[in-house]
């Protein structure tokens, strides 16, 4: 099964989910939610996960920079996993959503085009394969069991293609030289301090998780495996539909994104206070100081869409057998992000 045909289903059920269960996120009454219809001022639906990967997002909501640039506050929900944020897309939901690469290439194939942009990048890097001590290169993987948080998503896809490169079989059955087990993360976090895996290929925090908490060791820092030790982690996904019936509240809201990216870097001490007080918020434990310092240290905040690392993604996943050859071009509209950096003064980014 592709990875886009696994998108499909469900819709009308995960939006009543996140209408009823986000917390933020309510029915829109006299909102138009991007129709253009009602006359009435829209107020943009965003959604984010509760990661430091979607640091971004939870620095705008909460420091108030998303409501600065919209008028209003945004209304947010937060999701653990891509496909449910793109189907949230999809019905309508939400209007744009902080995602990883493959769910925005997933919702490109899915919709053939129709249904979505890519209009800014979020973050690069912050991935790594974090194993046991004993293992000691990636031939010492053979019969090991290793952890990516869901079958054909961005680390999965990273994992496969990586020990294919390295002449070892890891099959979507679980069968192969190396046994990959699809789980989430925070599952992981138990079975690698229990000895039921043997190690993970996972994002901050959750890879300095495994090795401050359990001893793990990092056998692959991902950033050296791509040009320049950039690839994308998070971009931003909007509707093509909200997108052309309110380009004023997406420019708004990118807006938004390059200040919260700036403050991040440029504030990095009360940035990390902040994403750490969000997270606590949401999950309802905050990371451990050691922990979130060793997490941001990996990750690069920029709204750069780092193009070409989503393009070889792409071409990666075709190679295993998880994406059907698919058409990318046109999946970035970054012409409102370019003008908001041109009138900032800022270097403008590439869709290649």
């Amino acid at each position: 099964m592709t990875l886009h045909r696994r998108l499909g289903g469900r819709i009308a059920a995960v939006a009543l989910a996140v209408l009823t269960g986000a917390g933020t996120l309510s029915a829109c009454g006299d909102d138009d939610g991007g129709s253009g219809g009602s006359g009435a001022a829209t107020q943009l639906k965003l959604g984010y996960f509760p990661n430091i990967t979607h640091a971004t997002a939870l620095v705008g909501v909460e420091k108030g920079i998303f409501t600065k640039h919209l008028g209003t506050a945004p209304k947010t929900a937060t999701f653990n996993a891509g496909p449910a944020a793109v189907e949230a897309l999809f019905s309508g939901a939400i209007d744009a959503t902080f995602v990883g690469p493959n769910p925005a290439i997933n919702a490109w194939a899915k919709s053939h085009g129709k249904a979505v942009h890519i209009i800014s990048g979020a973050a690069s890097g912050g991935v790594s394969l974090v194993v046991k001590p004993g293992i000691k290169g990636v031939q010492d993987l053979k019969g090991k069991k290793i952890a990516t948080p869901q079958l054909g998503n961005t680390q999965d896809v990273a994992i496969r293609y990586w020990l294919k490169k390295n002449g070892l079989t890891a099959n979507k059955d679980g069968s192969g030289d190396v046994k990959v087990v699809p789980q989430e993360n925070s599952q992981t976090l138990q079975t690698f301090a229990q000895g039921t895996i043997d190690g993970a290929w996972v994002p901050e925090p959750f890879a300095s998780r495994l090795i401050l908490e359990s001893k793990g060791k990092k056998l692959v820092d991902e950033k050296t495996l791509w040009p320049g030790g950039k690839f994308v982690i998070t971009n931003l996904l909007v509707s093509q539909k909200f997108e052309k019936a309110h380009p004023d509240l997406v420019k708004k809201l990118l807006q938004g994104v390059v200040e919260s990216s700036d403050f991040i870097n440029q504030n990095p001490a009360e940035a990390k206070t902040v994403v750490n007080s969000a997270l606590g918020k949401l999950s309802g434990k905050p990371l451990k100081p050691e922990v979130l310092d060793s997490a941001f240290k990996e990750i690069q905040f920029t709204t750069d869409p780092v193009a070409g690392s989503l393009f070889a993604g792409a071409q990666h996943a075709e190679e295993i057998g998880l994406l059907e050859k698919t058409d990318l071009n046109g999946i970035y509209n970054l012409t409102p992000l370019n003008e908001v950096l041109k009138a900032s003064g800022k270097a403008q980014v590439s869709d290649k």
